[in-house]
Formats: C-alpha cells, sequence, structure tokens
C-alpha cells in the first residue's frame, strides 16, 4: 500500500529510526530526521517534568517540511501515569507521527487524528495487529524475533506474511535490520518500511555512557540473550553488561510479569528500573556495527548500502 504522504515525500530512505528508551533524545532524532529517516524518542525519555515541552518546541523549529517527519512514543499500559500529560502535549504541538506501545487506546488515536497527525503501533504478534487495527492504529510496527527492547519471538518471515493476510495499510518491521540489505530485504518480504534501533546507539548523538555504545561496536548477535527478569516482559539484552553487574547470562530467573516495570512512575523511573540501569538492551543485528560514529554518517552507510543491493539484484 502507498504510505501516507508525509512519509511518501519526505523520507530519503525507507527507515524509521525506533524511539529507545533513555537513549534517545532531540539531539538524535533531529539528526536522523536531517538525513532523511524518521527520527523519534519516548516521551517517558523527558524528565523531569516540563522537559518534554521543551523538546517538542526544538523539534518543531528544527525539523522542516525538507526533513523526514519526527515521531513520539507514547507507552499507553495502565503503569503510565504520565500518559494524559503527554498526550495533550502532542496534540499541543501536532507531533506528526505517534508510535504507541503496550495496548491500544482508541481515545489516543483519536486525539492524534484530531489534528491529522498518524499513528503507528507496535505489534510482536498477528493476535496484537488486528486489535490495534481494530481501535484506530493507522499503520504497524511488526516487532519480531531478534529486535532490541521487547522483542517477539515470531520470525519476520511468518509475521510479516500472517499481518499482510488482513492488513493492507502501511506496515514498518523491526528485528536485526542494520543494513541496507536488509531495509531491502524488509521491503521484499512486504513491509513499507525499516524500523531500525540498537545500531543508533552507537552513535555520538545518543544519550548512551561511552561503555554503552563501544560494547555495541564490539558485539555480535552471540552477545544477545533473551529474559523477561528485568522488566517483566521479554527482551533481549547484552550478556556483558549482565556478566558486569554479577549475573550469569545463560542461567537468569524469570520475573513476574504482573510487576512490569517501565520506569513510569516518577521523574527519576521505578525502582527495578534503577536497580537495572546498567542492563543494557540491543538487538541480534549489531553484528553490522564495527564503530561510534555520528548518526548521519550510518543513515549514509545505509543509503549506500541499499543503493548498492537494489543494484545486485537488477543484475
Amino acid at each position: 500500500m502507498a504510505l501516507p504522504d508525509i512519509l511518501a515525500d519526505r523520507l530519503q530512505l525507507p527507515v524509521i529510526g525506533s524511539p529507545l528508551f533513555i537513549i534517545s533524545n532531540p539531539d538524535l532524532a533531529i539528526a536522523q530526521c536531517k538525513a532523511g529517516i524518521v527520527g523519534a524518542f519516548p516521551s517517558l525519555n523527558a524528565r523531569p517534568s516540563g522537559t518534554l515541552e521543551e523538546w517538542l518546541k526544538r523539534m518543531n523549529a528544527e525539523v522542516t517540511e525538507a526533513d523526514a517527519p519526527y515521531a513520539v512514543n507514547l507507552i499507553v499500559h495502565r503503569s503510565n501515569n504520565r500518559l494524559e500529560e503527554d498526550l495533550d502535549l502532542v496534540v499541543k504541538y501536532k507531533v506528526p507521527i505517534v508510535i504507541t506501545s503496550l495496548g491500544a487506546r482508541p481515545e489516543v488515536n483519536e486525539a492524534v487524528h484530531s489534528y491529522g497527525g498518524i499513528v503507528f503501533h507496535d505489534v510482536i504478534n498477528t493476535t496484537f495487529a488486528k486489535k490495534a487495527i481494530e481501535k484506530g492504529a493507522d499503520g504497524l510496527i511488526a516487532v519480531a524475533a531478534g529486535a532490541g527492547g521487547h522483542a517477539g519471538t515470531v520470525s519476520p518471515f511468518a509475521l510479516v506474511q500472517e499481518i499482510r493476510t488482513f492488513f493492507d495499510g502501511p506496515l514498518a518491521l523491526s528485528g536485526s535490520i542494520a543494513t541496507g540489505s536488509s531495509i531491502l530485504a524488509a521491503l521484499a518480504m512486504g513491509a513499507d518500511l525499516a524500523y531500525i534501533g540498537s545500531a543508533f546507539i552507537a552513535t555520538e548523538e545518543a544519550n548512551a555512557v561511552a561503555a554503552y555504545k563501544q560494547m555495541i561496536a564490539d558485539s555480535t548477535a552471540d552477545d544477545i540473550v533473551y529474559s523477561n527478569l528485568f522488566t517483566g516482559v521479554h527482551g533481549n539484552y547484552l550478556k556483558p553488561s549482565i556478566r558486569a553487574a554479577g549475573m550469569d547470562p545463560d542461567d537468569l530467573p524469570g520475573a513476574d510479569p504482573s510487576k512490569m516495570d517501565f520506569g513510569t512512575g516518577g521523574d527519576e523511573g521505578g525502582s527495578d528500573a534503577k536497580a537495572w540501569k546498567d542492563i543494557w538492551g540491543a538487538g541480534q543485528g549489531i553484528g553490522a556495527i564495527d564503530s561510534v560514529q555520528p548518526a548521519a554518517a550510518f543513515i549514509d552507510r545505509l543509503k549506500r548500502q541499499y543503493a548498492d543491493a537494489r543494484i545486485r539484484l537488477s543484475t
């Protein structure tokens, strides 16, 4: 299906930069938009209270129609006591794209639609995908096996092909995408956009400590472990960071999903979020990242790889 005009007309590469918890900020998002992909950050990264409004003012001042549009991620789970406040600011500043996570809320979609914005909802299976569409999402982000953060377990091949049996709208694919060839592969599978997150941790603009950035550059898929210990929801994490915290990444206990904590309880985040602040997430695609560099330089590399991949297939 054709993408909405705001994406079809303004993207130089069919990519959304994933909104990374703690990591993504206006510096990174603006660099992504200027380089021709959607830049994004979670609203909860803007702390303390009042910071989000300053971030949105800056985004609207610096991201022009000559750039790719930006997106804000809203956690719509019941644990987020900032949702109403943040949504009001999203509407006030007419955020072009909103990415919703951890639940589908019709009232959130309606609020974004009231000023002409569009909503993508991230899903890990077809059950959640159908619910998101029923509740008014414009597009989906298929978070497949191998993605960073709270990844699913379904193969990207299976997830995309099953979603396409009932949904022909805008679809982004997440899961180990870190090269231009992978972007083209996502489109060949039936997605409209690639959703790239972990690779941007190893950029100069990212709000990550130097050791985290270097660990991304030094690690491969073998250094990733899938666990629900740290937030109550399964996600992919870097084994070296778990070892540094004194735990065995190959023998982690499980967690109680009813006690999920995404750091939404206040300006400093929840107690569990603070306890695990040095446990670092990443997806399985990080083997393609070998250095820390500016976001624009990484995106330029993606563009070259994407163009080369198209040429290889055509010949």
